[in-house]
């Protein structure tokens, strides 16, 4: 008991220092205002509403896909920075860099989970998108929070992309081709979709205009940095899947989970 105390004394001395009052905004939650203080001042607690249904908690309604995805988006993010000390993305080195990435790196298996997390995540995306639209959780007052998940879902699928390219083999290749020959057709930034002829500015006096974008100038032109799919190409994709895309990925699902508290709560089923 003496020890006990002594241990107390100790304790009562370290949150009464002006350290801790720094780092606690509150007291130790041992009364209910201590408590609701606790959640206020805790950027994790805060991210959850005070009271939730308790039918929106089983399992078999939220399949807990929204947290699972968020989980390997961390799982992610840690794996990705780990292979960033080893992968150089230069037309020279990155497909080496692959290669010993799998053969010769100690915990290589990172570059694996990398690769395999990033076909979970795509998935759990899928899944948690469609337990909200079969679970009516895009209704009112919910709708704006569904159109940052479907944003969050183009991101996901870009993420992926973009990652496709970088180990610089010819499946790889060919995959960027195809696609950013597609972003030839994206409206009014590619030179051959719908509304490229409406972007113009005057050519010279009197000799009337020229269009904006064409093939040196749209969408395309700015991923592959050139013409073609070149050594600049893999940089552009290193960049907008390690830095681009996973900064505005972030974001968003901050502000998502800051509409699922303000919302009320994850939703109840219909």
């Amino acid at each position: 008991m003496a020890k006990k105390g002594e241990l107390g004394r100790v304790w009562d001395y370290v949150v009464n220092t002006q350290v801790w009052r720094s780092v606690m905004r509150h007291g130790y939650p041992d009364t209910p205002r201590n408590r609701s203080l606790a959640v206020l001042a805790n950027l994790i607690l805060h991210l959850h509403p005070i009271r939730l249904r308790k039918s929106g908690l089983r399992v078999r309604y939220t399949w807990c896909m929204g947290g699972l995805t968020f989980f390997l988006f961390l799982e992610l993010t840690i794996t990705g920075l780990l292979l960033m000390f080893y992968y150089r993305p230069t037309a020279e080195y990155a497909y080496n860099d692959i290669e010993y990435l799998r053969a010769d790196v100690a915990l290589g298996i990172m570059r694996e989970l990398h690769r395999w997390g990033a076909h979970a995540m795509v998935i759990s995306v899928w899944l948690h998108m469609m337990r909200v639209f079969m679970t009516g959780a895009y209704k009112p007052p919910r709708e704006f929070n569904w159109s940052i998940g479907v944003i969050l879902l183009v991101l996901t699928l870009l993420l992926s992309f973009t990652g496709y390219l970088l180990p610089w083999d010819q499946l790889a290749m060919w995959a960027v081709t195809v696609g950013t020959n597609m972003a030839r057709a994206t409206p009014v930034l590619g030179h051959e979709g719908p509304g490229a002829s409406l972007v113009v500015v005057p050519y010279a006096e009197g000799a009337g205009t020229i269009s904006v974008v064409h093939q040196a100038s749209d969408v395309r032109f700015g991923l592959l940095g050139g013409r073609f799919v070149g050594a600049a190409t893999i940089l552009r994709f290193y960049v907008l899947h390690c830095v681009g895309f996973p900064l505005i990925a972030a974001f968003l699902i901050a502000l998502h989970f800051w509409r699922v508290r303000k919302d009320g709560g994850i939703s109840g089923p219909l």
